[in-house]
């Protein structure tokens, strides 16, 4: 089961809530979802949907507001995936445009295309409509992978609108074009966190936000072992270098060449070649600091050159 699917089932199972949030989530279901069917003279009011838990929880919403017993119909997808489309149906006309009237989604006979003000205008009713509109055409990708969460609508001005709602809650909802139709989204993955809790999708928002933290964790483990593993590499290379020039050095005047400070120093790079300029300030004796070991060393680099300087 997908994260988004998770998360839909969560709120399918909701309490339906207040009356009027009620006919706010079903209004978001039918302009998001709904369409209008017309056979001969005769008008029906169709609501789509692939999951059998929002189907039910459309069937529950109709019953409640209006006392409607809607027509449930099962129908198999043949192309891409072959799951179930469930089509929730009033099929007499007087009903169905009785339900479009109320939840302001009709005027005068006439379909309108914006929001209606009244429908949105308490807080708890933007919340309802807003968790409708992600159950009707909303996704939500896995954290896991990557934040982005985006509800779907054929038209511009409806994408435009529900940014809006969106933003009444203080998140900052883009609107984008594909060739399919518009998206509000935000991909924030604290604002995703925040638009699972205003929608009520408390058990999906803990998921998202332990995945996440899980996430931080092993990103910041793995810049640490990156940071390490250059550091070490840093260290490999320096070692390196370091018994190069001491090689040169000997090679050149022999360990009499140095003073005993520097020859003790020497003989500790070359029988420790992995340990680090800290490392060997701790074996001398009296211990040297590593800012101190480190201007030997470059002492040791500066003498090797001009041997090598010399001898050419």
């Amino acid at each position: 089961m997908t994260y988004a699917l998770e998360a839909k089932n969560e709120l399918a199972r909701r309490d339906l809530g207040k009356s009027c949030c009620q006919s706010a989530e079903l209004a978001a279901f039918i302009r998001l979802s709904g369409n209008i069917q017309i056979t001969g003279k005769r008008m029906a009011l169709n609501v789509v949907t692939s999951n059998p838990a929002v189907a039910r929880r459309i069937f529950s919403l109709f019953k409640c507001i209006f006392n409607l017993s809607s027509e449930i119909l099962v129908r198999r997808k043949i192309r891409l995936k072959k799951n179930n489309v469930y089509l929730i149906r009033i099929s007499e006309p007087l009903r169905a445009r009785e339900v479009l009237h109320r939840l302001g989604l009709m005027r005068d006979g006439v379909l309108v295309q914006e929001t209606d003000e009244l429908t949105v205008k308490s807080k708890c009713c933007r919340r309802a409509y807003l968790r409708g509109a992600f159950l009707a055409a909303g996704s939500v990708s896995n954290p896991e992978n990557s934040y982005h969460l985006e509800i779907y609508t054929d038209y511009q001005r409806q994408a435009e609108e529900l940014a809006t709602l969106i933003d009444s809650f203080g998140f900052k909802a883009k609107v984008t074009s594909r060739k399919n139709g518009y998206f509000a989204y935000i991909k924030d993955s604290e604002q995703i966190v925040g638009f699972l809790n205003v929608i009520g999708a408390h058990s999906a928002l803990l998921n998202f936000e332990n995945i996440r933290i899980l996430k931080g964790i092993r990103n910041k483990v793995n810049r640490l072992v990156n940071f390490e593993t250059a550091n070490v590499n840093k260290t490999v290379d320096a070692a390196v270098k370091q018994a190069e020039c001491i090689r040169i050095i000997e090679e050149a005047a022999g360990f009499t060449f140095f003073d005993a400070p520097l020859r003790r120093l020497a003989e500790l790079r070359m029988e420790n070649p992995e340990a680090s300029l800290q490392e060997l300030g701790q074996m001398l004796n009296p211990p040297l600091s590593k800012s101190g070991v480190n201007h030997r060393m470059r002492k040791l680099e500066r003498i090797a050159k001009q041997l090598l300087k010399d001898k050419k």
